[in-house]
């Protein structure tokens, strides 16, 4: 059976596939910011078109989509115990650029899975559109000075067996739209040093935030190509929390019993607020103010019930709902890493199909051998602290003000578990998300 693996590095995917083209492909010999052990690198002779002809209306269109596999994708982990962040646009990514090689009803398995409702061939232009507007916002980023920082990078790349035979207009998608091309490396011959090469790219990319992305025993000699997508922010608070004010304080767990937290805080600053039945949100915005960090906090006894109704729509409402007021805010600092195997959520989400041996359909890769997806592998990682929020493919969200009248702060103490996403704030794009049990 061939072998397809997909991998976050937030994201990474590996697929059975790897390195020879004719049509439209180029294969230049190593340069020197070739990745440590890559052996050579084939890539479409197209460039990656920088002003794409896309209605706003598909990149909205696109942005529903992730949002809605955002959270449900979300409904597929919560279940498992403690701590969870994932990335949803790195999911998206990746799972996107493996899908411009799937054909017949594989492809419109994935397309339901990752919840786009675009034709297909309309996915890639939108994509291509959405990262520029968030590359966009990053470069128009504030310099950084004493003590405080913005950083964006979402890299992508694509790892082949040495000799294989890909087909020219998936790669000519891949550059178009991604602006990827193939990396060679030797699967066949020496597995484990293509792992660590792999490996290297993602730590590299993410500031060694993500590490040991691939296990051992993961990638083999029947892989064929590994799809990765590394994102890494680093971005100060708009609004720093005092560095004097942290205290130790109550945090109060699911079962009712008590830990010591290290609580930040952050006195009468204009942030984005709302409340609704059963639940208090807030936004911090980021040095760059197309992105934001927005804090969903169930009231005491509510959280199950809120994470299970959250969805696409319940979220849209609580973010269309917020508005701009003084808030005195109290809340934990917190780090934590969270390993995710997004196979089965992915097949329970409807793309049992891609992983089937005997089902699977991409031959738009190439039609060398029959290839299908064999495991989705995430990770991801976050500190957030009284500067800022460091995270490995995680973006950072913006929130906009609007003007309220003058009165009594707020007061929210987050001293009990909570929800959070980091989006970019123009687009809506839901760059991270996930929850705090035990910070």
């Amino acid at each position: 059976m061939k072998k397809i693996i997909v991998g976050l590095t937030f994201l990474s995917l590996l697929l059975t596939a790897s390195c020879n083209v004719t049509d439209n492909v180029i294969s230049p010999e190593p340069s020197t910011d070739m990745p440590n052990g890559a052996g050579g690198y084939v890539k479409s002779n197209l460039e990656r078109e920088t002003s794409p002809e896309v209605e706003p209306s598909q990149v909205q269109s696109l942005v529903e989509g992730n949002t809605a596999f955002a959270t449900a994708f979300y409904d597929q982990i919560r279940q498992q115990s403690g701590n969870i962040i994932f990335s949803p646009i790195s999911l998206s990514l990746a799972l996107s650029m493996t899908m411009a090689g799937a054909e017949t009803t594989t492809e419109d398995a994935m397309l339901a899975a990752l919840r786009m409702t675009l034709p297909e061939e309309e996915v890639y232009p939108a994509f291509n559109a959405l990262l520029l507007a968030i590359e966009e916002s990053e470069n128009a980023a504030p310099e950084e000075s004493e003590g405080s920082k913005f950083q964006l990078n979402i890299a992508n790349s694509i790892w082949g067996q040495a000799g294989y035979d890909f087909k020219a207009p998936f790669l000519d998608t891949l550059a178009r739209y991604f602006g990827a091309g193939v990396y060679n490396v030797d699967y066949i011959q020496d597995p484990e040093a293509a792992r660590l090469a792999i490996n290297d790219w993602v730590e590299e990319e993410t500031k060694d935030k993500i590490q040991d992305l691939i296990p051992p025993g993961a990638i083999n000699d029947l892989t064929r190509l590994v799809l990765a997508n590394a994102i890494y922010f680093n971005g100060s608070w708009l609004y720093p929390f005092s560095q004097n004010g942290t205290t130790e304080e109550p945090f109060y767990l699911l079962n009712g019993s008590e830990i010591t937290v290290e609580m930040m805080k952050l006195f009468g600053e204009r942030l984005s607020y709302g409340e609704g039945e059963g639940y208090q949100a807030v936004s911090l915005p980021y040095l760059s103010q197309d992105f934001a960090m927005t804090f969903l906090v169930p009231d005491s006894g509510e959280f199950a019930g809120f994470e299970e109704s959250l969805n696409a729509e319940k979220l849209a409402g609580i973010l269309n709902a917020m508005s701009a007021v003084q808030v005195d805010l109290r809340m934990p600092k917190f780090d934590f890493e969270t390993a995710t195997d997004a196979k089965d959520p992915l097949k329970a989400l409807g793309m049992s199909e891609a992983f089937d041996p005997d089902r699977a359909d991409f031959s738009g890769m190439t039609e060398a051998e029959k290839l299908l997806i064999t495991d989705v592998l995430h990770k991801a990682t976050i500190t957030v602290d009284e500067k800022g929020t460091e995270a490995a493919a995680a973006t950072a969200v913006i929130v906009g003000e609007t003007s309220a009248m003058p009165g009594e702060p707020i007061s929210l103490i987050i001293d009990r578990p909570f929800l959070f996403v980091i989006r970019h704030e123009p687009t809506g794009t839901i760059l991270f998300m996930g929850r705090a049990t035990q910070p």
